[in-house]
């Protein structure tokens, strides 16, 4: 069958030792949970990526405006 469908016996092989997981026979990490495990990496990027502006963009304000809001440098 798998040759009719011009699938791999890995690819067969993959399913079955997958489906076996999800079935609680074998160790390993669950379909839902790698579902579960990339929302979260997405996620934790996203996250990783509004801090790296937030912390640029409070750089540049600090570059702009002094800490005593004065217009001329201190000595």
């Amino acid at each position: 069958m798998a040759a009719d469908l011009q699938i791999s016996d890995q690819t067969i092989y993959n399913w079955r030792k997958q489906d076996r997981i999800d079935a609680g026979l074998e160790p390993g990490i669950t379909s839902s949970d790698q579902v579960e495990l990339v929302a979260a990496r997405r996620r934790i990027a996203e996250l990783e990526a509004e801090l790296a502006v937030t912390r640029r963009a409070s750089e540049l304000l600090r570059e702009v405006v002094s800490p005593k809001g004065g217009s001329r440098p201190s000595r």
